[in-house]
């Protein structure tokens, strides 16, 4: 079984990959990282560089917890890319981050975390970062 995880470089991002490593070690499953963009935007500051990706294998690393990170331009939406990935590897959990949002912003943007709530066919943990 794998533990796969949404990561962008925001902090509800570092919030999702520091639960997905708590749960990684506690089952001693290995992690399936997945940093997707849609690409059509010059610059999509929820696709992380390579630079935040060297800190994120730093990161696994000294955790010692086996892990794969895929990034993704295939223009899909961020929550079709983890539930993809998660019945590709046959996840036994999807962690994700998520954002306070107003209801108006609900209703007008729509919600990645809630199409990966609603069509993911594995338990998804969804976690908030601490402000």
């Amino acid at each position: 079984m794998t533990i796969v995880v949404g990561f962008v470089p925001t902090p509800e991002g570092e919030a999702a990959l520091s639960a997905a490593i708590t749960e990684a070690q506690r089952r001693e499953e290995p992690l399936h990282i997945v940093n997707s963009s849609r690409g059509d935007s010059l610059s999509d500051s929820r696709f992380a560089s390579e630079p935040a990706m060297d800190q994120v294998r730093a990161r696994l690393q000294e955790a010692g917890v086996v892990f794969e990170i895929e990034q993704l331009v295939r223009g899909n939406e961020a929550s079709e890319e983890l539930v993809e990935a998660a019945d590709r590897v046959k996840a036994s959990l999807l962690v994700i981050g998520i954002r306070r949002r107003s209801p108006t912003g609900k209703l007008i943007t729509g919600s990645q975390a809630q199409r990966v709530l609603l069509d993911a066919n594995c338990p998804v943990l969804a976690v908030k970062a601490s402000y």
